[in-house]
């Protein structure tokens, strides 16, 4: 036992060997902690990879392309190529790391190139520099990696200030994407969606009301086409509207509150509204509550359309809805079957206050109508525009009706009394005028005629030759030279007149002869009156006694 003790110190310096580590390994190692932080740092570096799916690939380029919000440079495009499918273009591209936040459920990703529409010219930055990648960031929280690229800039942003709402209108009545949204001609807006719904056949569209304007859209509003220029010939005359230019060059949705209609709360965000062809339609679309009637008219109805007025009186009470109406349909028995059916719309609504609105009872308004059919209310039809032929419904009260309605039916819908319209009693009244002129004794009537002519005639003679008469005298050379020799006379007579001044010699010396025969005058006076008193006195002496008797000689 004591030779074995040696021995284990020996064995202890070797292990002790073994477990020292050289000091050559510590480079390595550290060359490999920094390779691995340098992996993990271009894994950080190198972002989020997210896939974008376009139609086409047009102005994309692998590696160069930049993707860009607010037109900051946040990723590049890696790779691009065909998706599956092979109907779709699929474009690799790297988000950077600090822009990872971006990518959620509700961002937007377009292609900035050159572009030419309504709007203008965009984009002219980008033919030099090539196309690029504009990324709208959303508000969502939900995360997402791939996006379906936008074949045209978004109208707003997902968090700008506004109202958006739904559109629903008729194939022929759609709008596209960028058309404006005006408000008197002021463009408030724009339409953001467009969508065909083919199970409804109906076109969705989805439009931006910017704020403040959000506060026009209540729950009176009504929307309408904007075609740019509105021309219109009817009953009610010409009317031109005109929008803004940039809905009369492409079109374009407008608004409004139809007159007479209390405005209304405001509506809350994708609220639907119903988008009418016109404005007229849109105030139509106001009174949805109406007593229906068919019309029997005898007289034709070319000129009368649907939308036609009913009036009475001048105010507008209803409208016409088809012109005409189940015409196929059997009429009420005692009418011969060939008058034709239109079927019109009394709205109350227009006549009633917006306090009365809700408390409206059509019952009430249609025992109104049938006290005021006893009373001889009827419909005719008249011209509302001699220019355009377009007729509208007249109501008034014919008197000498009064006491004669008779109710009747028509496809289950009330008869509205009807006469004869304007021009039918003209017509009536032109063959009765005819009649009268038939029985009328023509031939006297014509002898007397045809007797005044020849006088006229002959006086017309008469005339023509007196009118030769004074033409001959007219051209008479004297009668020519007469103008000269009155204008030669005045003024000779003008001479001789100015040398008759009081200054003159002349004048002086005619004074003179005046005052000689005036004192002669009165020498001659006792003359001229001894022999007017006493003729005798040429011959005999003046006597002062009485006359001398004649007697004979005494003896």
């Amino acid at each position: 036992m004591t030779e074995d003790r040696p021995a284990a110190p020996v064995h202890k310096a070797k292990r002790r060997r073994q477990r020292r580590i050289s000091p050559i390994w510590i480079v390595p190692i550290v060359a490999l902690l920094i390779g691995l932080w340098l992996a993990y740092d271009n894994y950080l570096q190198r972002g989020t990879q997210i896939t974008l799916m376009m139609d086409n690939a047009e102005g994309i380029e692998a590696g160069s392309t930049l993707i860009k919000t607010r037109n900051v440079e946040i990723g590049r495009v890696e790779r691009v190529g065909l998706s599956d499918d092979l109907r779709s273009t699929e474009i690799i591209a790297r988000i950077s790391p600090d822009a990872e936040r971006m990518l959620v459920d509700d961002s937007r990703f377009w292609v900035v190139k050159p572009r030419i529409g309504r709007e203008g010219i965009s984009g002219l930055g980008t033919v030099l520099s090539g196309a690029y990648i504009q990324l709208q960031p959303g508000s969502s929280a939900s995360p997402r990696r791939e996006f379906d690229v936008l074949d045209q800039p978004p109208v707003a942003a997902q968090d700008a200030e506004g109202i958006r709402i739904n559109l629903l209108s008729q194939l022929g009545n759609s709008l596209r994407l960028g058309d404006p949204v005006t408000y008197q001609g002021y463009t408030v807006g724009r339409v953001e969606a467009t969508e065909f719904d083919a199970e409804n056949r109906q076109m969705r569209q989805r439009l931006f009301i910017e704020s403040p304007y959000d506060v026009l859209v209540t729950e009176s509003t009504r929307f309408w086409s904007a075609s740019g220029i509105d021309l219109r010939l009817d009953s009610e005359g010409v009317r031109v509207n005109v929008e803004s230019f940039e809905a009369l060059l492409g079109g374009g949705v407008t608004f409004g509150v139809p007159e007479d209609v209390p405005l209304g709360p405001m509506v809350e965000p994708d609220t639907t509204f119903n988008l009418y062809p016109d404005e007229d339609s849109a105030q139509q679309g106001s009174f949805n509550r109406y007593l229906e009637y068919v019309l029997l008219i005898d007289d034709t109805v070319r000129g009368l359309s649907r939308g036609a007025p009913v009036e009475f009186r001048g105010v507008r009470i209803g409208t016409v809805a088809s012109v005409p109406w189940n015409f196929s349909a059997t009429q009420p028995e005692g009418r011969e079957g060939f008058a034709i059916p239109v079927l019109v719309r009394i709205e109350p609504q227009r006549l009633a206050n917006d306090d009365d609105d809700a408390n409206f009872d059509l019952n009430e308004w249609e025992e109104r109508f049938e006290r005021l059919f006893d009373i001889g209310l009827r419909a005719s039809l008249k011209a509302g525009n001699l220019l355009t032929g377009a007729m509208f419904v007249d109501l008034n009260f014919q008197r000498d009706l009064e006491g004669e309605y008779i109710a009747e039916v028509f496809e289950e819908r009330r008869v509205f009394p009807t006469t004869s319209g304007g021009f039918a009693q003209i017509e009536a009244q032109v063959g009765n005028l005819l009649d009268k002129l038939n029985n009328l004794e023509i031939e006297p009537i014509l002898s007397g005629l045809d007797r005044n002519l020849a006088q006229s005639e002959a006086m017309l003679e008469e005339v023509r030759e007196l009118t030769g008469t004074f033409q001959a005298i007219a051209d008479d050379p004297a009668t020519r030279e007469m103008p000269d020799n009155l204008n030669r006379s005045l003024i000779e007579l003008r001479e001789t007149l100015s040398g008759l001044s009081p200054e003159s010699d002349a004048y002086r010396e005619l004074t003179g002869a005046m005052q000689r025969l005036e004192r002669l005058m009165r020498d001659l006076q006792p003359a001229a009156r001894t022999i007017s008193e006493q003729p005798s006195a040429l011959i005999f002496d003046r006597r002062s006694g009485d006359d001398p008797e004649p007697r004979a000689p005494r003896d």
